[in-house]
């Protein structure tokens, strides 16, 4: 199975996907930071659609972060993975501590992406929201939950490339979900990229930055 060469390739190949939604007021893109806002820019490019971020944390397993034991979302949402949680006999004061520290870290991206930048409205909005792979879906449910507290017209999960299991326990959680890539055998999202860097908080706040303009006329349409 062919693997992406970068972000950039991946959110090319996932827009072709997403045509059905171009040119669409209602339309709203929503990049997971860090990692899925290079994805969500070439989304929202393609689909002459706004894009925004939605600040989702993953609560990693101390010691082995990559692993996640839920995620915290915008609007005091966490999600848990009990088995996760179980298997590691992670204790609750060490659950709170990362919980925390995750919010704060939060909290840091929201000030440093967004500024002053006004949050778009979500409610009646087809929302799609983008990462850059979707491997327990701790993330991705947390954004889900979190969106779907703003009332959206419609939820929109769309991914490069994905694990079956995650794959099939978010479907029923949305309205619809794309996939570009599910191999049999997963293992990581970077393991389906020739080149996964990690993205910097730099990189993030030039594509918006870039996007702003189109931003500015979709806030005025919304506001008339």
């Amino acid at each position: 199975m062919k693997r992406f060469q970068n972000r950039t390739e991946a959110g090319q190949a996932l827009a072709a996907l997403l045509m059905e939604y171009s040119d669409r007021a209602d339309v709203l893109v929503l990049g997971l930071p860090r990692g899925g806002v290079p994805v969500a820019f070439e989304i929202a490019t393609a689909l002459h659609a706004p894009l925004d971020i939605f600040l989702v944390r993953k609560l990693g397993v101390p010691g082995h972060e990559e692993l996640a034991m839920g995620a915290i979302a915008s609007g005091d949402v966490r999600v848990l993975n009990p088995d996760v949680i179980e298997m590691q006999q992670i204790s609750d004061t060490t659950l709170e501590q990362v919980t925390q520290s995750e919010q704060e870290e939060l909290a840091r991206r929201e000030q440093l992406y967004r500024g002053d930048r006004s949050v778009l409205p979500l409610s009646d909005r087809t929302v799609i929201l983008v990462d850059d792979g979707l491997a327990t879906g701790a993330t991705m449910r947390a954004a889900i939950m979190a969106v779907r507290q703003q009332h959206p017209k419609e939820i929109v999960v769309a991914v490069p490339v994905g694990a079956r299991e995650s794959y099939e326990l978010l479907s029923p959680q949305v309205d619809a979900m794309i996939c570009a890539l599910m191999p049999e055998r997963f293992g990581s999202v970077g393991a389906w990229y020739k080149e996964f860097p990690q993205t910097s908080d730099r990189e993030v706040c030039d594509l918006l930055r870039q996007e702003l303009p189109q931003r500015q006329d979709q806030s005025t349409l919304a506001k008339a």
